[in-house]
């Protein structure tokens, strides 16, 4: 390792602790209001919430100074200097590990002198519920000790027992196909009777003269974000909801924080009704889901402790491999917060399973939604002897630098979608039923335990923290959030610059591990495409993490063959609105793979465009694998990125060459584009898509040539709601895990707001698609009159003649 990357690894050793620690004190400590906990202890004044994160960030950033070892990774770093992971135990498996690290935990909080450490320390306030820590901590471990009549003990029996988890009695195979599972078929089915009728109540059309054929099958999606996403989905969604159009939706699709408005929908808190959630939402995120006698107490007080440790034990005691890590612990943290109703009694175990949702899709009543997440593929590269790297320095030097870069290992992300019935990959064409994530396969079988049953399904918990994972994001992604603050810091300009200089390096390196779920390719290697990665093949554990990461919208899933998706409802609450351009990046996927109909140029209009990106852009479109598409798809956003820095530093007299008058409107609350059919020549570019910004307009979405229909609803400040801004008010950042019923009134009134803005432009739209579907039916269907007359007459002769 360079001495240059080491230098690297010991300033992020340093600024990465900085800024994780500070993202919880801010959510916990720093807050503008008065904070009170569950229990009914003293409000957290402001000279308390300072101090206490004062304390708090010294205790995370307390770490030596020495050299990392040559060979470490940053990883390991971040395990030396004793970042509470549970990490496995090789020698007594996952669960003794758990088991040590709660003893460990224990241990540490006993052995500290609580009554002298307020004495010692003028000025500060100890907070009352610190000297509690090691009773709930002991409190916890007796708990999940595995001896007769424990709590472990019995959520244990119970994993065991087909009554109670049907699923475990059950073979599971890997189906390896490119098709929708015959469950998501039957759905469609279903759901197209329910959508009929709804869309012709939206459109106000009487029932009988509604085709079930002409229905356009619309997708509603909604942003990562965190919380600020699952609030002001929730309220979009609630918006939709009264407006009569969520009843005319078949799918929904999410990306973390929208995938935790999916799951609470899909559970008896939410009642699939968007109304019910906000008020559930009002009554439990007020509290930091880490503000530990909160989180404790609902861990160690029945009937939630059960609710919250089963997972656990399944987890570590079905798979011995099974590593309890950070992310883990989040998704509990968070199932405390999210899945436990106010008064903490009625919690319902069946809200647990993904697979559970079934019963609310059975007879179609309402939309299939659809989970994500990624995995990274970091290719490496082969060791080399001393002879092989000289030789290969001097052939490098007879090549251009932009063809060293073409050569390099691409990193890229695998997306995989999880529903009600499969989880499946697109790149792997495999999939599993719901039910059976959790459990170990071999050669395209699940396993079977000694006493002929599975372990139960993974339960949502550990799911909220994958699809919610942003903070496994890599050390590129972690660089931008705290760029702004280096750069002002006097004397780090030169840190910048390095950094910057090795992104590609930054890139494949993830500070904090993602979760993992059981292999289930292994073995399969001759079954899988070709263009799948050899390593997937090489670990028992597929490391998930938030599918925020590639794309901040889940467009993707919703592009899949088989859905044939004609109107796309995007809900983006995504912090960095403007500059990622999200929608823009399903640009090279469509492209690469072959989609007709996508809308090509959606989104926010780029300021300045070279050359260098413009052909960049182009040969996604010539790539040879979904891989290498992907590799380039994050190249051309990261041109993006570098070219709207160069018109902030004075390069605006480019920002409107070679653009049309399209591309330079701004956006509105509500935005509609549409894609063509008609197939484009290989060696021209497809021209961008036309914003429909007038009604006189919306006549190309009748066009029997038309494609996929957007409608982009940009989470942008509106003057009816004044104060408010999903930029500038501090409430509202990713990183904040506090939202007080004030806080949640001001995100319902903007997203309400905006949707009320664009409300009619989406009926509009709606009717359009369902005219075009209409007349394109009734033009088939004449030309199969005719071919039918014209039979008859060659059959029976004219009788005119």
């Amino acid at each position: 390792m360079s001495r240059q990357m080491k230098f690297i690894q010991r300033v992020y050793r340093r600024i990465l602790p900085l800024l994780v620690g500070s993202s919880f004190a801010y959510g916990t400590f720093i807050h503008k209001k008065t904070i009170a906990n569950d229990s009914g202890g003293r409000p957290w004044t402001k000279s308390r919430q300072l101090i206490t994160q004062q304390r708090a960030l010294t205790d995370i950033v307390s770490t030596t100074d020495a050299d990392p070892a040559p060979a470490s990774t940053l990883a390991n770093d971040l395990e030396d200097d004793d970042v509470p992971l549970f990490d496995a135990d090789p020698d007594g498996g996952a669960w003794a590990s758990l088991s040590a690290r709660l003893s460990g935990a224990r241990t540490a909080l006993s052995a500290t002198n609580w009554s002298r450490i307020g004495d010692d320390i003028t000025d500060l306030i100890l907070p009352s519920w610190a000297p509690d820590l090691p009773g709930y901590f002991a409190k916890l471990q007796r708990e999940l000790v595995m001896a007769p009549g424990s709590l472990a003990d019995e959520i244990w029996q119970e994993a065991q027992d087909p009554s109670l988890n049907p699923e475990i009695a059950r073979i599971a195979r890997v189906r390896v196909s490119k098709e929708l599972c015959s469950e998501e078929k039957l759905f469609q089915q279903r759901r197209k009777r329910y959508t009929t009728n709804a869309l012709a109540k939206y459109l106000e059309i009487p029932e009988d003269e509604v085709d079930s054929g002409d229905v356009p099958i619309i997708a509603i999606c909604g942003s990562g974000g965190g919380l600020r996403a699952l609030v002001a989905g929730t309220s979009s969604y609630l918006s939709a909801q009264e407006a009569g159009l969520y009843d005319v939706v078949t799918y929904t699709a999410g990306v973390s924080g929208s995938c935790w408005l999916q799951a609470l929908y899909y559970s008896t808190i939410g009642k699939q009704n968007y109304s019910n959630l906000l008020r559930h939402l009002k009554r439990r995120i007020g509290t930091h889901i880490a503000y530990p006698p909160a989180a404790l107490g609902l861990l160690t007080t029945a009937p939630t402790n059960k609710f919250l440790l089963c997972g656990i034990v399944e987890k570590v005691k079905g798979d011995p491999t099974a590593e309890f890590g950070l992310v883990d612990a989040y998704g509990v943290l968070l199932a405390a917060r999210l899945f436990v109703p106010q008064g903490e009694l009625g919690v319902e175990s069946r809200n647990l399973k993904v697979s559970n949702q079934q019963e609310y899709l059975k007879d179609g009543a309402h939309p299939m939604p659809i989970y994500t997440a990624v995995r990274h593929e970091i290719p490496t590269e082969g060791k080399q002897s001393d002879a092989e790297k000289n030789q290969l320095a001097v052939s490098q030097q007879a090549v251009s630098q932009q063809n060293k870069e073409k050569t390099k290992p691409e990193s890229w992300f695998q997306w995989f979608e999880s529903t009600p019935y499969e989880l499946w990959s697109e790149e792997l064409e495999a999939g599993i039923p719901s039910w059976s994530v959790g459990r170990q396969f071999h050669n395209g079988i699940g396993s079977v335990r000694d006493n002929g049953y599975s372990v139960p399904e993974l339960r949502i918990p550990f799911m909220l923290g994958i699809w919610g994972s942003a903070f496994c994001a890599t050390l590129s992604h972690y660089y931008k959030e705290i760029r702004p603050v280096v750069k002002s810091l006097v004397g780090f300009g030169g840190i910048n610059d390095l950094l910057e200089e090795r992104d590609d390096q930054l890139v494949k390196v993830h500070p904090i591990e993602p979760a993992a779920i059981p292999n289930y390719v292994l073995g399969l290697e001759n079954q899988l495409p070709l263009t799948a990665a050899k390593s997937i093949f090489m670990s028992d554990h597929l490391e998930l993490a938030d599918a925020g990461m590639s794309n901040n919208l889940p467009i993707y899933p919703l592009l899949r063959p088989g859905r044939d998706v004609d109107i796309l409802i995007a809900f983006d609450a995504s912090a960095d609105i403007k500059d990622e351009n999200w929608l823009s990046v399903a640009d090279g996927y469509a492209r690469q793979r072959g989609i007709k109909g996508w809308p090509l140029g959606a989104g926010f209009p780029k300021k300045y465009t070279s050359d260098a990106t413009a052909a960049r852009e182009i040969d996604v479109a010539e790539a040879a694998s979904p891989q290498q598409a992907a590799g380039k798809i994050a190249d051309a956003r990261d041109s993006r990125r570098a070219s709207a820095t160069k018109v902030s530093k004075g390069a605006e007299m480019h920002a409107d060459e070679d653009q049309s008058p399209t591309e330079q409107l701004e956006l509105s609350y509500c935005n509609v584009w549409v894609g063509t059919t008609l197939e484009r020549s290989v060696s021209s570019e497809s021209p961008p898509s036309k914003l429909l910004t007038d009604p006189s307009h919306e006549w190309e979405l009748m066009d029997p040539n038309a494609g996929i229909a957007v409608v982009y609803f940009p989470f942008l400040p509106n003057p009816e709601v004044e104060g408010v801004d999903p930029v500038t008010s501090e409430f509202m950042s990713t990183w904040n895990f506090i939202y007080t019923p004030e806080d949640i009134d001001k995100v319902v009134a903007l997203a309400r707001a905006n949707f009320r803005a664009g409300e009619a432009q989406v009926k509009r739209t709606v009717r359009a698609v369902y005219e075009r579907k209409k007349g394109k039916r009734l033009e088939r269907e004449k030309e199969a009159r005719m071919r039918r007359w014209r039979r008859h007459l060659k059959e029976s002769g004219d009788h005119f003649q």
